[in-house]
């Protein structure tokens, strides 16, 4: 046959050399197949260079194809190009429709044209790209949050394919707020809170359709997941805790507004870290695995021992097992993505790794540039697993004395081994409420503080930027629909609008928990001591108990024995479950203190070292101190910092290591 030309004015295009009835002849492949668009493309669409379509209808008018095959063929192009634009369009389609729902006057027309076709298709940034064009695609990630953020609210769980009993749904309603009771909805869900939880968020986000998780395989992995956050019975770290994480990440993502400033793989991978971050805990510490050479101490060469085995666990049973891998149609490189997020800020949970983290953001936030989003995560991660002394008083002091049971029985698995007892871990001499000050005063208010300093730089300007934009007043209500065993629904109203963000609320919140807690540990404190006689201590050895008034002044450079009691100071107010002398101690030493002192306090304390009656230098050095666990020591070091720029304590910090000196002219002891 004659070839087909195209009725282009610049050049005539040879469509195809076969005859039309080779063409109509071809075997047809399925329509989802990659190559039916070849075949289709042969068929029926139509470049501007080839005009296919004209030469099919010309062969037509030739009377060269009988209508059935043209018909036959015209339907099967028809078909192909139905899928592709179905596959291609339907989160256009979606996002229209929610674009539909915001008035014409909140945002502009250009901004609306631009969002339906960035966010049907995010495309990497290219390198070398300019300041203005990363500004301007943070605006990019916060109006398809303004829409993303509705359109989850509007979610209904019973898409995912998971009944909710009645009361999960009556203990869900509370998910968005700070004082969710996790322990209600663990016993409403019979001891699957974490279940719950998870699949809530991931439906809420749309995570579920958006990274085509498999329902089956997604129940099976939480299932799992709680299966080895069981698997040591621990009081605090099990899957209650995980739920308690989880819930809490999704408060601060949702109530300061850092939806906003994430794509949709950076919540998935912050919801999936915080889920998994202590996956099969053992119920003790990083140092009690070095100190016993337990199989996973070698493993990890002692670094960050339990928080490598959590992440490295969980990966593993998502590569053994298809059955639960959620991950398995992630695209290569949003997995890589996924991963490199969730490692590190799994990572980050470990606690010895505390102040360099509050370091370096400190540093970072004194910097003009954008704070990194792997260490912003990071930091977000941690405030949330330490966040309960932040909770109100009924879900702190029960997840207190949950801690403390943990590290009772460690205490117990210590004294069987003969090792000393760490920190906390003596179930006979802890003293909780001292504990539990200090613990806020040196970690959790210092880590509040710079978390809540690091999403005031990261959203302020954003905020502003879409202000510019006309989004000032993009306010939409969220509706929470949960699915109830009976089919209906619950519904709660919210806003998570960028407009909607007040961190003032959010940081009195927290700094409201955090200071009647503290002044709840205070006034318990101040109880149990009174009517207490130094018999108890004294039975456990002479405890160092100063009264500030009735301190004596001593020189900036104590003695061995002043130096003794100055860290037996440091070490009573800050870990008060092992300040004990060892034998040699004398009862006039046992003194009364009115309260715990305050880490402001320890420089005057240095200062005022009482100068007689202090025991020899030959019998100052305590062993437990051998024992001291990454958080003790980070406390202990903080203190003699403070120490130290008073003047008061010779000390070598050249190696970053403490070496407090305790006899004088000899003998140096180092922690």
């Amino acid at each position: 046959m004659a070839a087909c030309t195209g009725s282009s004015k610049r050049t005539e295009t040879l469509v195809d050399t076969r005859s039309t009835e080779e063409i109509l002849a071809d075997d047809l492949p399925v329509p989802e197949e990659p190559d039916a668009l070849e075949s289709a493309a042969i068929r029926f669409y139509v470049p501007p260079q080839h005009m296919q379509l004209r030469c099919l209808v010309k062969q037509l008018d030739k009377g060269e194809a009988s209508l059935v095959d043209l018909k036959k063929n015209l339907e099967y192009a028809a078909s192909v190009l139905e899928f592709l634009y179905t596959e291609e369009t339907r989160r256009m389609v979606d996002l229209e429709d929610e674009l539909s729902d915001i008035p014409s006057d909140s945002v502009p027309s250009e901004v609306r044209n631009w969002l339906a076709s960035t966010f049907t298709r995010r495309k990497g940034l290219a390198a070398g790209c300019n300041e203005d064009k990363l500004r301007f695609r943070s605006i990019v990630h916060a109006v398809q949050a303004g829409i993303f953020v509705d359109r989850m609210y509007r979610r209904s769980s019973h898409m995912a394919a998971l009944s909710y009993p009645p009361g999960v749904v009556t203990e869900l309603k509370q998910v968005d707020k700070w004082s969710f009771d996790v322990f209600a909805l663990n016993d409403a869900s019979g001891d699957h809170s974490l279940k719950f939880v998870l699949y809530e968020l991931l439906t809420r986000y749309d995570l579920i359709s958006r990274f085509k998780i498999p329902v089956s395989a997604l129940i099976s992995f939480v299932d799992s997941l709680e299966v080895g956050y069981s698997k040591h019975k621990n009081p605090y770290h099990n899957l209650i805790h995980a739920a308690d994480v989880t819930q809490t990440i999704h408060y601060l993502l949702l109530k300061t507004g850092m939806l906003h400033w994430l794509s949709e793989l950076e919540i998935f991978a912050t919801i999936f870290a915080a889920a998994i971050h202590d996956y099969e805990h053992t119920g003790t510490t990083n140092n009690f695995h070095v100190q016993t050479r337990s199989d996973i101490s070698l493993l990890y060469n002692d670094h960050a021992v339990l928080e490598n085995h959590h992440v490295s666990a969980v990966y593993r049973l998502l590569q053994n097992n298809d059955e639960v891998n959620i991950l398995s149609n992630l695209s290569k490189d949003d997995w890589r993505e996924l991963r490199s997020l969730v490692v590190e800020m799994v990572l980050a949970t470990d606690m010895s790794c505390h102040f360099e983290q509050i370091k370096v953001m400190k540093s970072l936030l004194q910097q003009p540039d954008a704070i990194d989003k792997a260490k912003a995560l990071s930091l977000l991660l941690h405030t949330a697993d330490i966040s309960h002394p932040a909770k109100p008083w009924s879900l702190h002091h029960r997840w207190t004395f949950s801690l403390l049971e943990e590290f009772f029985r460690q205490g117990d698995k210590e004294a069987e081994l003969g090792l000393p007892f760490s920190p906390l871990c003596d179930r006979k001499s802890t003293m909780v409420a001292q504990s539990q000050i200090g613990f806020i005063d040196f970690i959790v208010e210092p880590t509040f503080t710079v978390m809540t300093e690091m999403i005031e730089k990261i959203m302020t300007p954003l905020m502003e930027e879409a202000c510019l934009l006309g989004l000032d007043g993009f306010r939409r209500s969220s509706v929470n629909s949960i699915s109830c065993s009976d089919g209906k629904s619950t519904k709660s109203d919210g806003s998570c609008s960028l407009a909607s963000v007040d961190f003032n609320s959010f940081k009195a919140t927290w700094i409201r928990e955090v200071h009647q807690n503290k002044e709840t540990w205070r006034s318990q404190a101040a109880k149990g001591n009174k009517g207490k006689t130094g018999e108890r201590r004294r039975s456990q050895g002479s405890r160092i108990r100063y009264k500030s008034h009735n301190c004596q002044s001593v020189s900036c450079r104590p003695t061995g024995s002043q130096l003794g009691h100055l860290w037996m100071c440091v070490c009573f107010y800050m870990i008060p479950a092992t300040n004990t002398y060892p034998q040699g101690g004398t009862e006039s030493e046992d003194q009364e203190m009115d309260h715990p002192i305050s880490g402001v306090e320890v420089a005057e304390v240095v200062k005022q070292l009482p100068g007689g009656g202090a025991p020899g230098a030959d019998v100052i050095l305590p062993g437990y101190l051998k024992a001291l666990d990454v958080v003790m020591l980070s406390w202990l070091t903080r203190l003699c910092n403070i120490a130290w720029t008073s003047g008061a304590v010779p000390l070598d910090w050249q190696t970053g290591v403490v070496v407090p000196i305790f006899k004088s002219g000899e003998g140096v002891f180092q922690l």
